[in-house]
């Protein structure tokens, strides 16, 4: 049968898919999912750097922190203090900070679910059936028709073996096995991650991505050749030498020069550290002047510059959202 598949199915099952173009040989490539809260250094020369906070509370908004006086910055800084409260008892507490700063970092993968549940689910059903998402985004492909192939700007990628990729994700999501997913279970597919019941999904994708000899585990040559492909005669860069050093003396955890299944798991979705929880208390600590651990509005007003810089942020989704988080 024929694959007709258009521009928009392309570019999104790119998107989705664990299978993507591979990015420029001499950048590294990020498999770690549970990053940090901020792309700046936590620390600068041993001193803490505020940058981090600005983002970490912030979010995306923080990048255009620099539109706003101060005056401005306070008071919506305020208008975001009252959201903060969810109890409205004129405190914020550790938990209700922590669950602000974990709001504003996964607000863009809640953006994606919602765009995403609506192109695919246009009747507002309670729950899309598989049937419905794999016609639509993979047109008449059979999922086992092992023939179909294209070729996109070089790559060939199956899809055929895309489609079997996500039938198997999918049905990681649908906790019910009724082969139709709610919109949460919906979330739970596209950003496998974030959802408890699917995480083992991405550790097993990322395996068959990196392990080339299929012998289900992940040599170190395997290991430094998804990170880096360098040209013969070229001498490594030293964050490729640290990555070898990583996988010996820390990924490895049993040093059989492998690394299994679990411990794939423990690189890519390290469990060993709450950055939200660390983040919060650090943010209180700075700010608590009365040291009753927690904040009023007004001793988080007093130290504005903390939370959201001298200059602030122009956050305008963050004060019209009505989301609960």
């Amino acid at each position: 049968m024929e694959l007709v598949l258009t521009v928009f199915q392309v570019v999104f099952i790119l998107t989705i898919s664990a299978t993507a173009i591979p990015k420029p040989e001499d950048e590294p490539k990020q498999r770690v999912l549970n990053e940090d809260l901020s792309d700046q250094e936590h620390y600068v020369n041993s001193q803490h750097n505020p940058n981090y906070d600005h983002e970490a509370f912030l979010g995306e908004d923080a990048k255009t922190f620099e539109q706003l006086s101060p005056e401005e910055s306070t008071r919506r800084l305020g208008i975001i203090v009252d959201k903060i409260d969810k109890d409205k008892d004129g405190f914020v507490t550790k938990e209700e900070l922590k669950d602000w700063i974990l709001y504003t970092q996964r607000r863009y993968i809640q953006d994606d679910i919602d765009r995403q549940w609506t192109s695919y689910n246009l009747e507002e059903k309670d729950k899309l059936p598989w049937t419905e998402y794999k016609v639509k985004l993979y047109g008449h492909i059979s999922e086992n028709d092992n023939n179909n192939q294209d070729k996109l700007e070089e790559e060939t990628f199956s899809y055929e073996a895309m489609l079997k990729r996500d039938r198997r994700r999918w049905s990681a999501a649908d906790l019910d096995n009724d082969d139709a997913l709610t919109k949460e279970e919906f979330g739970a597919f596209l950003h496998a991650e974030e959802a408890n019941h699917t995480k083992d999904i991405v550790v097993l994708e990322t395996m068959e991505d990196i392990d080339k000899d299929g012998d289900g585990k992940i040599s170190i040559d395997e290991y430094i050749g998804d990170l880096y492909k360098g040209s013969e005669g070229e001498e490594e860069p030293e964050w490729v030498k640290n990555e070898k050093e990583q996988f010996s003396s820390y990924r490895d955890k049993d040093h059989n020069g492998f690394l299994d299944f679990d411990e794939v798991k423990n690189w890519i979705i390290p469990a060993d550290f709450d950055h939200a929880e660390a983040e919060a208390r650090h943010l209180i600590y700075e700010a608590d002047i009365d040291a009753d651990q927690k904040l009023t509005k007004d001793e988080i007003l007093q130290k504005y510059d903390i939370f959201v810089g001298s200059q602030a942020t122009d956050f305008g989704e963050a004060l019209t959202r009505h989301d609960e988080f």
